[in-house]
């Protein structure tokens, strides 16, 4: 069974139990009746749906996924918005810190 994103139940649930907190921005989610922003949203963090691993899937914050967008990580992180909100590659989750490193070998 997979769920509305492609993703296999058995995947999502472990992303589930590793990605408590926004993995960009430590945000800890709230419902979307609380806070859409920081609400929980699904990330492909390479920007391509069709890799769905659970180095390139992970749990973000609305406000992180809206503000990335398409854009690949390291142009991001020079954002007005990841420098106002201090998301670098010494603040994010290590699920993402590894993305990084393998981006900078690539």
């Amino acid at each position: 069974m997979v769920n509305n994103w492609n993703i296999p139940d058995w995947l999502e649930q472990e992303i589930r139990m590793r990605d408590q907190a926004c993995v960009y921005c430590g945000v800890k989610f709230t419902p979307s009746n609380i806070s859409k922003k920081s609400s929980v949203s699904w990330e492909h963090i390479i920007n391509d749906a069709t890799i769905i691993t659970r180095d390139n899937i992970a749990l973000c914050c609305c406000s992180c996924n809206a503000s990335k967008g398409p854009k690949e990580l390291l142009t991001w992180f020079e954002s007005t918005y990841c420098k106002q909100n201090n998301i670098n590659i010494d603040t994010v989750a290590p699920i993402i810190k590894k993305a990084v490193i393998q981006a900078l070998l690539d």
